[in-house]
């Protein structure tokens, strides 16, 4: 094992003595701490926890490790999850015709900033199949249409399940997708919406925060859930405008933000720095060792 690690994300109600027994729980295993990230809320009294860990030294299985974790966690109600470094994470990427974002994830993904797979492009216009064939990548048109919507979009489930996707990222992707659909990607499916939410959720931001006189636009990245475009929120920024930007120079601008805050949610996710409780997120920091 030799190399791997182990990235734990922890989540139960703060008390004294968590983060010692915590720590030892994993010191009796053998197991180095190489990096360890806290946070409580003060407001709810949750602790989270991000820790890393070096197997190098587990005499146990993964399994029996994991085990013994529930076992201790139990009678503090601690909810966790594990992720293995010699795992590479799958990730599927849903588009319609806008190429900016997709085109991002791609190269970021070609040159190692994403540590991920890229098995498949799904789309429901084939517009963009040439950015994929650049790339080497399968590209899926499954049209959607208004009467056809119940028939296809289990079409794209059974395209993600045969290729083991992990993650699936709506990069732009211009459809509103069902709970069935989101409930098979709980936590694991991020859109990029171009407005700073809660502001200009829906369709044409750009254009609604023209008329609005707004004086920043920006971008947000946030899990999918049943309520549109109110799910936990990941990643967000803006740029300052003026009065003399109209709807097609706050879009150009906009999709410079959306392709940076898009990537940074889907960096987050594969390196396992986020926790959800409730609708918000803790995201942890990537810096050095972690």
């Amino acid at each position: 094992m030799d190399g791997a690690n182990a990235i734990f994300l922890i989540r139960c109600m703060d008390r004294k003595g968590l983060v010692a027994g915590i720590t030892n729980f994993f010191y009796e295993r053998g197991l180095n701490i190489v990096n360890c990230q806290q946070y409580t809320d003060m407001m709810s009294g949750q602790y989270f926890m991000r820790l890393k860990l070096d197997l190098a030294g587990l005499a146990c299985s993964r399994s029996e490790l994991e085990r013994n974790l529930s076992n201790f966690g139990e009678p503090m109600k601690l909810e966790w999850s594990v992720f293995y470094s010699d795992y590479m994470p799958r990730m599927a990427v849903l588009v319609s015709k806008a190429s900016h974002c997709l085109y991002d994830l791609l190269v970021k993904q070609r040159e190692g900033t994403l540590r991920c797979e890229i098995p498949l492009i799904v789309s429901n216009h084939p517009d963009l199949e040439y950015v994929a064939q650049q790339f080497r990548i399968p590209y899926f048109c499954v049209p959607v249409r208004g009467e056809s919507k119940a028939e296809t979009e289990p079409k794209i489930m059974e395209l993600l399940k045969a290729h083991h996707v992990d993650l699936v990222v709506l990069a732009r992707y211009m459809q509103v997708v069902s709970p069935e659909f989101i409930a098979l990607y709980n936590n694991r499916m991020i859109n990029i919406h171009h407005a700073f939410l809660p502001a200009f959720q829906g369709a044409n931001p750009y254009l609604r925060a023209f008329q609005r006189g707004v004086k920043m636009i920006g971008a947000t990245a946030h899990y999918v859930t049943e309520d549109l475009d109110e799910g936990p929120i990941i990643e967000q920024d803006v740029v300052r405008v003026t009065h003399e930007y109209g709807p097609e120079d706050l879009s150009r601008i906009g999709r410079d933000v959306e392709m940076m805050v898009l990537s940074r949610a889907v960096k987050a996710h594969l390196e396992s720095r986020i926790i959800v409780h409730e609708n918000r997120t803790v995201v942890f920091t990537g810096g050095a060792g972690a």
